[in-house]
């Protein structure tokens, strides 16, 4: 097939998958699709592993968007499906240009789509095909649109086609054709700017030769200067963090305990300190370590010194990984305690690559590469997981389990709450967790989540 053939056939999927129904297992299906035709249209030279694994990423966010239909699961789907699409046609350009990529198309579209020469076939087209442009397709997208003029314009002739129903929302089948048609002609015959491939060395991972030179970063400071400067910053800063972190350590688990509300909200106060403190030491380390003094031999002890700050850094995120398991032990698991565990895991592992920056005497970009993937890589883990079931089941052991907050606020706990009615003989709840599935089980089939259709009476 040609390129024109996956825009029409995908455009035309999407009107048929949506068409009166609400996004549900239309677009894990849709999703599905599109990844099967990518596979089967990608060149073999561009099928490597990081390929391979993301068209099975894709599949299993489709199941999980199938099964769930929640946010997480569908930013794993449209990112899965962006980086798919964009790794098939470039497999040496950096993944952070997918962003810029995705932007200038959606802006451009409009004007690449008019050079119809670009995507449709020229003269090798079969007579069916031709026939069908020329006599149906062309005309009736000028007839519809006169239509819609002359209908706006007069009043008796929109009454000539009133009195004929058709039982098809129209104006629903042109929105749902124009927006398919635009996703699927961005996807399949998207552009890649000349100038973003001039610039994809600048993210490289490692250095070029001519980089390597030792030279001042800037004309009023001289690189003694300079690497005098780095000294004096690392070793007050690590002063510094060390009686950050006894002081930060001593609030946490020996001051007299407060309330829940105070607890809670001091809590997520110094975490977002840590955070903040991890993102600019991060900085600062990027600050000194871009360039000639990665390779500098008399830059040994600001080395050091950085590594020493990573390390203090990483006590601190420990530390307030500590505090808030605590703090999960007295009041319970939520949405928000769970995701202070995934932030302060990231500024780990920023932490971790920032050492294995200046250890292997990598390039910043380095830094941005990697935890790019890091990031999709959280993605993944919440779309896949019952966040929602493991918060229920774990506090459902408490004495202070609160029923009304986890059938109101936490997503797919209805499993658990039905073992939880059980157990307590509750056919109050039982009702209310049947009644919110049976909502949901009345959808269409392509509108439907998995999930509530599983649960049994």
């Amino acid at each position: 097939m040609k390129t024109h053939h996956y825009i029409f056939l995908t455009a035309a999927l999407f009107v048929i998958v949506f068409y009166d129904q609400d996004i549900g297992l239309n677009l894990g299906i849709l999703s599905i699709i599109y990844a099967l035709l990518t596979l089967y249209k990608t060149p073999e030279k561009n099928r490597n592993r990081t390929f391979l694994i993301l068209f099975v990423t894709n599949i299993l966010s489709a199941l999980a968007f199938i099964w769930y239909r929640d946010f997480p699961s569908l930013l794993a789907v449209v990112s899965s499906i962006l980086l798919l699409g964009y790794r098939s046609k470039n497999r040496r350009l950096k993944i952070l240009f997918l962003i810029p990529v995705f932007i200038i198309n959606s802006f451009t579209s409009v004007f690449r789509f008019f050079s119809f020469d670009e995507w449709l076939p020229k003269r090798n087209i079969s007579g069916v095909w031709q026939k069908t442009l020329a006599f149906v397709i062309i005309p009736l997208v000028f007839i519809s649109i006169f239509f819609g003029i002359y209908s706006a314009g007069s009043d008796h002739f929109a009454a000539v086609f009133r009195d004929y129903e058709l039982d098809i929302n129209l104006w629903q089948v042109f929105c749902l054709s124009v927006l398919g048609f635009f996703i699927a002609f961005n996807y399949w015959n998207y552009a890649v700017e000349r100038f973003i491939y001039k610039k994809n060395y600048l993210l490289d991972d490692d250095f070029r030769e001519g980089s390597k030179m030792q030279k001042a970063t800037y004309s009023f400071l001289d690189l003694d200067a300079e690497r005098t400067s780095g000294l004096i910053s690392f070793f007050c800063l690590n002063i510094l963090l060390i009686f950050f972190i006894i002081t930060y350590n001593y609030e946490q688990f020996y001051e007299i305990s407060k309330t829940p509300v105070q607890l809670s909200e001091e809590t997520h106060e110094r975490v977002n300190a840590v955070i903040l403190s991890i993102v600019m030491a991060v900085l600062v380390i990027m600050f000194y370590f871009k360039s000639g003094f990665n390779f500098d031999p008399k830059a040994k002890l600001m080395k050091l010194l950085a590594k020493i700050w990573i390390i203090l850094n990483a006590v601190l995120v420990i530390s307030a990984a500590l505090k808030n398991y605590e703090y999960i032990i007295s009041y319970g698991f939520t949405y928000k305690r769970l995701g202070v565990f995934a932030f302060l895991l990231l500024s780990l592992v920023g932490l971790a690559l920032t050492f294995i920056k200046i250890q292997k005497k990598k390039r910043n970009a380095f830094l941005f590469n990697r935890m790019t993937w890091y990031f999709y890589g959280t993605i993944l883990a919440c779309s896949y997981i019952n966040w929602g079931g493991i918060i229920t089941s774990q506090n459902m052991k408490r004495k202070d389990f609160e029923v009304a907050y986890h059938l109101e606020q936490v997503n797919f706990s209805e499993r658990d709450l039905l073992k939880y009615a059980a157990e307590k003989n509750d056919p109050q709840l039982k009702k209310k967790v049947l009644d919110k599935a049976k909502v949901e089980k009345s959808k269409p089939f392509l509108s439907k989540i998995l999930y509530y259709e599983t649960l049994k009476d």
